[in-house]
C-alpha cells in the first residue's frame, strides 16, 4: 500500500465513533481507585442527536436532548392506559427508563445527573449496574445496594442522592467491589456476589411522573 492510501485508511479508522472513543484522551480528570489504567469506551456531552449505539430507550418513555442535556419523561397516557390493561402493567412507562449499553465487565462511569420528583418512591430512583444485578436505590436517609433482587441487601447512610439537584457521580466496578462516589463522598461495597459477567448495561430509572436528566457521561474499561 502506498503512502497516500495508507494515510487515507488511517483517517477512515480514526474517524469512526468507536475508534475516537478508544483513542482520545479521557475528557475529564479522574483517578480510578480500583484500576491501574482506563481505556475510554464512550463519552458524550449531548451536543447532537442521541447515540443509539450506546443508548436504548425503554417502556416507550420520552427522551430528548435540549441545550446539552438528555432529559427523560414518562410515556404517553395512551401507552400507559394500554399497558395497564394488558398482561404487562409493570412496564407502562410511568417513570423514565433508559439503558446505557456496551458497558464493560470492569468499568468506571462518571456522569452529571439528576432525578426530579416531588418525593422518593420505594425503590426509586435508581441505577441498575447490569439488569437487576446490582441495583443502587436512593432514599432520603439511605443509599442501598440490592444484589440480584434478593440475594443481598447493603444499605448505607452515605453518600446520598438528593432529588431535584445535580450530582457528580462516579461508579467503579470490578468483581467483588463497587465504589460509589456522589459529589466527592464515597462508599465501597464489597461482596462475593458483585460480578458483571454476562452483563453490559447500566439502567437509569426515575420516579413515577418524575424526570431524569443527564448532561454528560464518560465510560471507561478498567484495566
Amino acid at each position: 500500500m502506498n503512502t497516500f492510501l495508507r494515510s487515507a485508511a488511517l483517517c477512515l479508522v480514526l474517524s469512526s465513533p468507536m475508534s475516537q472513543a478508544q483513542t482520545q484522551t479521557p475528557p475529564v480528570e479522574i483517578k480510578p481507585e480500583l484500576f491501574q489504567s482506563l481505556k475510554l469506551v464512550y463519552s458524550d456531552t449531548f451536543d447532537g442527536p442521541l447515540n443509539t449505539e450506546f443508548w436504548e430507550v425503554r417502556q416507550n418513555t420520552t427522551w430528548a436532548i435540549k441545550d446539552g442535556v438528555l432529559t427523560g419523561s414518562p410515556s404517553s397516557k395512551e401507552f400507559q392506559d394500554k399497558k395497564k390493561a394488558s398482561d404487562d402493567p409493570s412496564h407502562a412507562g410511568l417513570k423514565p427508563v433508559i439503558w446505557l449499553k456496551k458497558v464493560p465487565e470492569n468499568f468506571v462511569c462518571s456522569m452529571r445527573v439528576r432525578y426530579d420528583a416531588t418525593t422518593y418512591q420505594k425503590g426509586f430512583p435508581l441505577f441498575d449496574l447490569g439488569h437487576h444485578i446490582h441495583t443502587l436505590t436512593f432514599s432520603e436517609k439511605a443509599t442501598t445496594l440490592v444484589i440480584k433482587k434478593k440475594v443481598e441487601t447493603l444499605p448505607v447512610e452515605q453518600p446520598l442522592f438528593t432529588l431535584n439537584q445535580w450530582h457528580d457521580v462516579v461508579i467503579e466496578l470490578k468483581k467483588g467491589t463497587i465504589l460509589l462516589k456522589i459529589d466527592g463522598i464515597k462508599h465501597v461495597f464489597e461482596s462475593k456476589n458483585i460480578d458483571m459477567t454476562g452483563q453490559a448495561q447500566i439502567d437509569f430509572k426515575a420516579v413515577d411522573a418524575g424526570s431524569c436528566q443527564i448532561d454528560s457521561i464518560h465510560l471507561w474499561e478498567g484495566q
